[in-house]
């Protein structure tokens, strides 16, 4: 098996972060009022993908911070 330094590491991870931040599939709409429902219907999936996922209370950050 191959030794894999940090540096090797922290590539391939930026790497296929660079990959899944391509373009989108579908050109955003030249008119205003189809780009502004084309947001709202991502953002609409975007929170149903959200809403999916099971968060434990104990990863939330604490809401209240004193000095």
């Amino acid at each position: 098996m191959p030794k894999l330094t940090r540096r090797d590491l922290g590539a391939m991870l930026s790497a296929s972060a660079v990959a899944l931040a391509q373009t989108p599939a579908q050109p955003l709409p030249s008119n205003p009022d189809e780009e502004l429902k084309a947001a709202r219907e991502g953002l609409a999936q975007n929170a149903q993908l959200l809403a999916k996922v099971d968060l434990p209370i104990a990863t939330e950050p604490a809401t209240h911070f004193k000095a």
